[in-house]
Parts: structure tokens; C-alpha cells; sequence
């Protein structure tokens, strides 16, 4: 479903349709570009896409969605990067009610009764994917009809994704649960139907939208596990640096295979034990890791933390780009590249878009 040679990601860039993403993105069979796990990783960034939309040459109407869409991944990263760790809890206001830290059992071992959502995450611990629409449905399953606090099910979930953004992913799911929104979504089965191709009928969804104010907690997700993930990470071969020669860091949020391209550099990447104990993710997700690594020429794999890469090669010498993960590197800090230079923190994505409109060439 994600192939990691270059060029077939090119070729995804190239398909995007945005007219039918723009009708059809809520629909689980939508026109949807399946590019966020090269986002995420760092193969690709946003401006690309975009450049790509604008070479188009489409009327802006045409293209204006998938461009809003874009522009709220950059939103939240830099919401992460002025908030820091805060994203890790309640952002804007506590999350009302919480009756729990755990997560359902139903939700993770896919049986909840709903359909949609149960074959939605059996694909999901497939395939490393699941629709945005239905990463919604999900959220409020766990935190508006569970009760449980969104940090759990949020880690269960990036854990398990390919594209995993922990911005995106955290601070998505307190805009469900409402600690970062003004109210909490709810989505019953009449839209979960209307969107995922589903005619099912008599489930506790099943109920009008003014309901879900007095739903009690259904037995099918009164019962709760802890998640305790772990990501297993194989010994490298030990690898062999100079000292002395410009080297290119590369990690878990960075894979671009263009990163100073044709120079003469050292290239590692570098899989740090530590960042996984706080951001752990699963085999798959390494091993699509790995697999796009093969892009990135000459690339050594190092499995630990920045402190042994330290002792290898002279600070000086160590390139890099910026993300909140990695703020104990030391060396020269180069910059993301984002759809638009607009950074800093916005209280609301309206308000960091409409400074990002500035910016359009219309």
C-alpha cells in the first residue's frame, strides 16, 4: 500500500487530483493521495505538494482544499514547536468527563460492534493506515463515549500508523476530545454510514446528535487495558565516521533523500533508543523506515543516542534539521521546510491561515 522507492512517491505527487480530493476527501473510498506517510517522515515535504498544486495551474478554488488540508499539518508542528512537551497534555482545557487513562479493549482488539470502525483498525495494524474521517470516529469512540483520557488511545494509535506525526496525531485528538476546540465531535451512525459505505442499523450510535450529551458508557467499551508499548530495535553493524567530515543526521521525522544532495557528506541515520521510549512505534513502522533509508545514498544506520554519534564526529561538523525530537542535538540546525513562512504559535488554524493566504500567489 506504501511503497518506499523515491520514484514511486513521485509518482503519487504527480496523481493528486484535486477536484475529486477536494469533493470526496470524508469518503472512505475518496480521492485521498496516501503522500502523509512520506510527509511524516520527512521524504517530502508540504511546499513540494504544493509547488506541485501551483504547477497545475488550476483555478485556486480547485486546489484551495487540499491546500487548507496541507496547511493544517504545518499548523500543528508549529503548535509542537512553541508548546513543547505541553502538547502531551490537555492544551486549552481539560477534557470533560474522564472516567479513565486507559484505553477500551474493544477499541483495540477491533470489536466495539461498529462495523466500519472495527474493520477500519484490523486495516489499520495491516496496513499502518487509516482514513482521516475514520481517525475521527475513533477518537470520539475512546474519549466522548468511553470516557477515556485522550493520551492513551492517541499513543495506541500513533503507534501503530505510518504516519505517525505526534503533533498531528496528539493534538488532533484533543481537538475531539475537546481540551483543544471549543467542543468535542461526535459523529452517530448515520454519518459513520453516509461516509464508509455501511447500512448498519441498532447500535449504541444509532441515536440522534442532541443524545450524546446523557449516553452512558456502553458495556461493549466498559472494558479497559493499559497499553504499554515497546519498539524493538536490532543492533546495527558498527559504522565507521571520520571525525572531521561534514556529517548529515538523519531520523525517525527526517528521510529526505534530497538533503544536500551530490555532496560529498556523511550520512547516518540515526535511531535512538531513548526517542523510541518516548515516542514508540511498531516493527512495521521501523521496517517502512528502513525501507525508505534505501533512498538516501551511502547512508549508515546507527542504533543510539546522539551522545555516541557525539563521540564520533566533531560537533562542528554535525548537520541537521530542526524538529521538536531532537532539540539535545548539538551542531549546525538547518530548517524544515514548510508550505509558507509563517511560524510561531495561533491560537486557532483560522487565524494561521489566514497569514498563510498572505502568501499565495494569486
Amino acid at each position: 500500500m506504501f511503497p518506499t522507492e523515491f520514484t514511486e512517491i513521485q509518482k503519487r505527487i504527480e496523481q493528486i487530483d484535486p477536484v475529486r480530493y477536494s469533493r470526496s476527501r470524508n469518503f472512505s473510498d475518496g480521492a485521498v493521495t496516501y503522500l502523509s506517510p512520506y510527509i511524516s517522515r520527512g521524504v517530502i515535504s508540504t511546499r513540494q505538494i504544493f509547488d506541485h498544486l501551483l504547477s497545475l495551474s488550476l483555478p485556486w478554488g480547485h486546489i484551495e482544499k487540499i491546500v487548507q488540508e496541507l496547511a493544517w499539518r504545518d499548523y500543528w508542528q508549529n503548535i509542537w514547536v512553541a508548546k513543547g512537551e505541553a502538547i502531551n497534555d490537555d492544551l486549552k482545557a481539560p477534557q470533560l468527563p474522564v472516567s479513565n487513562r486507559h484505553v477500551s479493549s474493544a477499541i483495540v482488539e477491533h470489536r466495539t460492534g461498529i462495523n466500519a470502525i472495527d474493520t477500519a483498525i484490523e486495516s489499520l495494524y495491516e496496513n499502518g493506515y487509516m482514513h482521516n474521517h475514520m481517525r475521527m470516529y475513533v477518537a470520539s469512540l475512546a474519549c466522548n463515549i468511553a470516557q477515556s483520557h485522550w493520551l492513551t488511545p492517541a499513543r495506541w494509535m500513533y503507534y501503530h500508523l505510518l504516519d505517525g506525526d505526534w503533533a498531528s496525531n496528539a493534538l488532533s485528538w484533543q481537538w475531539v476530545a475537546g481540551s483543544n476546540s471549543k467542543k468535542k465531535y461526535y459523529a452517530n451512525q448515520d454519518n459513520i454510514n453516509k461516509y464508509f459505505n455501511s447500512n448498519q442499523k441498532n447500535t449504541f450510535l444509532d441515536i440522534d446528535y442532541g443524545q450524546f450529551c446523557n449516553l452512558a458508557i456502553p458495556e461493549a467499551l466498559s472494558d479497559l487495558l493499559d497499553f504499554d508499548p515497546q519498539t524493538s530495535l536490532n543492533d546495527a553493524p558498527e559504522i565507521k565516521l571520520k571525525k572531521e567530515v561534514d556529517t548529515l543526521v538523519y531520523n525517525y521525522y527526517n528521510l529526505d533523500p534530497n538533503w544536500h544532495a551530490g555532496e560529498d557528506v556523511q550520512r547516518v541515520l540515526l535511531l535512538e533508543p531513548s526517542f523510541f521510549k518516548t515516542y514508540p512505534v511498531s516493527q512495521k513502522c521501523i521496517e517502512f523506515v528502513l525501507g525508505l533509508a534505501k533512498n538516501i545514498g551511502d547512508i549508515q544506520l546507527l542504533v543510539a543516542d546522539f551522545e555516541v554519534l557525539a563521540q564520533k564526529v566533531d560537533s562542528e561538523h554535525i548537520i541537521y534539521k530542526e524538529h521538536p525530537t531532537n532539540r539535545h542535538y548539538c551542531g549546525k540546525m538547518e530548517s524544515r521546510l514548510m508550505m509558507f513562512e509563517v511560524y510561531g504559535y495561533f491560537p486557532s488554524f483560522f487565524s494561521y491561515w489566514k497569514k498563510c493566504k498572505k502568501f499565495i500567489p494569486i
